[in-house]
C-alpha cells in the first residue's frame, strides 16, 4: 500500500517585528507577541474570525485565512503579516 500525500496550506499571523515563527517556534513566538511586541495575535484572530461548531476543518482553515487577510487589509500600521507555508500531508 502506497502512502499518498497531498499538499495543504497552512497559515499564521504574526507582525514584522516579531523575529520568531509562530509556526516553527510557537512558544518563543507567542513570548514576543504577548510581552514584547504587546500585539496579541492570538486574541486578535479570535475578535476577527467566525467559527461555527459545525465547521469543518477546512471551513474553519478557511476562516482563518480570511480572517488574517482582513486584518492585514484593514490594519493601518502595517504591522501585521501572513506566514504560508505548504506542507505535505499523508492521506
Amino acid at each position: 500500500m502506497a502512502n499518498d500525500t497531498i499538499t495543504e496550506t497552512i497559515v499564521a499571523l504574526t507582525t514584522t517585528d516579531n523575529p520568531f515563527d509562530p509556526l516553527d517556534d510557537f512558544d518563543s513566538w507567542y513570548d514576543y507577541d504577548m510581552f514584547e511586541g504587546k500585539h496579541n495575535c492570538c486574541g486578535y484572530l479570535d475578535r476577527v474570525s467566525h467559527y461555527t461548531n459545525d465547521m469543518t476543518e477546512k471551513e474553519k482553515a478557511q476562516e482563518l485565512e480570511r480572517a488574517i487577510d482582513e486584518i492585514i487589509e484593514l490594519n493601518p500600521l502595517g504591522i501585521f503579516k501572513k506566514v504560508v507555508r505548504k506542507v505535505q500531508v499523508s492521506v
